[in-house]
């Protein structure tokens, strides 16, 4: 090499020998007999005889032309002069690639043969590089010898403290020329290119699935495998990447690092604080080349291109059913296991998943410490307070990019675009029939595969919703946890509750397009449009009466089985549908909740003082098709047909 035929005489070496180079890349095999370092343990007598140091000491230094770098061995030079002049005179037969030493390519070799020579010895667990093997069993030993001097956060290896030291200087100076997005570190960037190219050069040898990262690809495999090798010591669960042991570790220590700049706001992964940022910004880098939806995160555009592609990559190994994304597969199992991990303390109901132990335990507390310092309301948590106010303020941050108009939250924002998109992109692939909302084809498939994956502990009655199958179970326990604020009426379910709390207030929010009547349900306005159309499907095929909704055939059909199931637990009567009971239940309380605002008189039932209602409002909402005549009650108007139908008959025998 004629950089290193042209350098200066040898010096005496000032620097540690080879030890000063720092990159790994330096270190050479194959070695000359001159070059190779004293063994100290073959040859104690060196070191016995005082020659061994000296030897050490006086050992020439061979200097770099090109950047003044100071080496102890030639071969060590040459190699270091490999990275000025690009030379990698080492190729791999099997796929190209090139190195600058026979030492890498014998490391990368490892790739292709498959080799792991280095063993745990804890969990068995391999590796191709010894370092890999030193690195991991930190995971056993807890050692996090590397702190950050800032925030006095700890970590295995010092590349991870470089990193993360990157997060306090907040220096972004590798920015991408075809998006303009910064990056902290040239390898960030490198990887991002890939969005864009789309090049996936990490392929999955058992599979042949495609990936962007090495690490994707790594993470990737172990579902072939199923190995969760890193284990909380707290909870002594299992996970398949150290990334995620340490994200639920978060649990246990409350810690939530990263800090909204924005808000204050603050949380436990940085991937959910970029996506709450923006929140803030608006920004929705990447965009579906199909329906042009623009998202925040790369992950979920991917989830969302499998709509139009109908890919589920995710498939119960138990019933077959596929999923487009790992976490619905793992909730899904817990159908099959029976597995509900998060138990309430307070009444011992059960839950799939923490979010929902967390809204069930609002239920005991009903604890309302947040107040309105406007109207005095108070509020189960801080975030419905800060919703509530704007009512107060009339404050509307979302806005429609199409016809401009504002909402008070994002969730009313989101409903509200579907109206101009009319994109239902959920698709039955039985019946093609579409849908808004993932859940809601969800709900609907069952009507084709029959399922009911939810099961009455007290009478074996299956139902395709959980939900039903909670307000079921109740029938049997008697438990009624929401309590009316008006009038102390107790209901099984939060819905309820708050549709009962309208007769109260007032509040009608559904309001028929076609005559403008308004109905304090969703359920009354469908059952009321079909006064319109007129159609009846559904039709008993014991008597041949046809029915508006099928809600009503069933209730009828009561009639032809004598099926009461609704008991008083006072008197013991049984009724054939719960809003009997519900009236009769009221003949021992006495109690007449509901009061007509014109006259201040009182009634048991809504329907009663509905009819009263009418009085003051001269309403007569059933009118007869013979006579065009008007009535209040729709069992007079019957009567009064009758009377059409005498006379009718009265005529012919004439």
């Amino acid at each position: 090499m004629k950089e290193v035929e042209n350098m200066s005489d040898p010096k005496p070496c000032t620097t540690e020998d080879e030890e000063t180079e720092k990159e790994t890349d330096f270190i050479e095999d194959d070695k000359s007999e001159d070059d190779k370092p004293v063994n100290a343990d073959k040859m104690p007598h060196l070191l016995t005889e005082g020659t061994f140091l000296i030897k050490r000491k006086d050992k020439n230094c061979f200097t770099c032309s090109q950047c003044g770098k100071s080496l102890g061995r030639k071969s060590s030079l040459e190699i270091h002069m490999r990275i000025h002049t690009g030379e990698k005179p080492y190729t791999c037969a099997m796929c190209g690639k090139s190195f600058r030493q026979s030492s890498s390519l014998t490391q990368h070799m490892i790739i292709h043969t498959g080799e792991r020579p280095y063993t745990c010895t804890q969990c068995g667990k391999s590796f191709r590089q010894s370092s890999n093997l030193t690195l991991h069993m930190t995971i056993h030993t807890g050692e996090r010898p590397y702190t950050c001097t800032q925030c006095g956060k700890s970590f295995i290896n010092s590349s991870y403290l470089n990193n993360h030291r990157l997060i306090h200087t907040g220096e972004r100076s590798h920015k991408c020329d075809q998006c303009g997005k910064s990056f902290l570190r040239a390898a960030y960037l490198k990887a991002h290119l890939r969005v864009h190219t789309k090049e996936k050069p990490y392929s999955c040898s058992v599979c042949g699935k495609s990936f962007s990262r090495q690490s994707y690809l790594r993470g990737h495999q172990k579902i072939h495998t199923g190995v969760k090798e890193y284990m909380c010591f707290e909870c002594e669960k299992t996970f398949i990447s150290a990334e995620h042991l340490k994200r639920h570790q978060r649990i246990h220590t409350g810690e939530k690092p990263y800090k909204c700049s924005h808000c204050d706001k603050r949380f436990n992964r940085l991937e959910s604080l970029k996506i709450h940022e923006t929140i803030h910004t608006g920004e929705k880098s990447y965009k579906c080349s199909l329906c042009d939806k623009r998202f925040n995160k790369l992950s979920i555009l991917k989830i969302h291109e499998r709509i139009h592609t109908g890919e589920k990559p995710y498939t119960c190994t138990q019933c077959g059913k596929s999923f487009r994304q790992s976490s619905n597969l793992t909730l899904h199992m817990t159908i099959h296991t029976g597995e509900r991990p998060y138990t309430c303390t307070r009444c011992g109901i059960s839950f799939r998943q923490s979010s929902n132990l967390k809204k069930h335990m609002l239920i005991h507390s009903g604890e309302k410490t947040h107040k309105c310092d406007q109207c005095g309301k108070t509020f189960l948590t801080a975030a419905y307070v800060k919703i509530h106010l704007r009512v107060h303020t009339k404050e509307k941050p979302y806005s429609c990019s199409v016809c401009g108009k504002s909402f008070s939250t994002e969730l009313s924002l989101r409903g509200h675009q579907k109206i101009h998109i009319d994109v239902k992109e959920y698709m039955c692939f039985e019946c093609d029939k579409t849908f808004l909302r993932a859940h809601q084809l969800k709900r609907h498939q069952m009507i084709h595969t029959g399922e009911k994956p939810y099961k009455c502990s007290h009478c074996e009655k299956r139902f395709n919703r959980l939900e039903s199958q909670k307000s079921h179970e109740m029938i049997h326990t008697g438990e009624k946890l929401f309590k009316c604020s008006h009038c102390d009426k107790r209901f099984s379910q939060l819905q309820n509750q708050k549709i009962h709390e309208r007769i109260h207030t007032g509040e009608k929010p559904y309001t028929c397009t076609q005559c403008g009547k308004s109905y304090g349900r969703s359920a009354s306005l469908n059952n009321h449009m079909l006064i319109h159309t007129g159609v009846k499907t559904h039709k008993c095929d014991q008597c041949g009466k046809s029915f508006l909704a099928a809600t009503r055939l069933k209730t009828h059909l009561r009639f032809h089985t004598k099926e009461k199931p609704y008991l008083c637990p006072v008197c013991g009567k049984r009724f054939a549908q719960n809003t009997y009971l519900s009236e009769h239940q009221k003949t021992h309380t006495g109690v007449k909740e509901y009061m007509c605002f014109e006259c201040e008189k009182t009634f048991i039932s809504a329907q009663h003082l509905k009819r009263h209602q009418m009085i003051h409002t001269g309403e007569k909402p059933y009118k007869c098709s013979h006579c065009d005549k008007g009535f209040n009650q729709l069992k007079i108007l019957k009567k009064h047909k009758d009377s059409h139908k005498k006379t009718s008959t009265h005529l012919i025998s004439v």
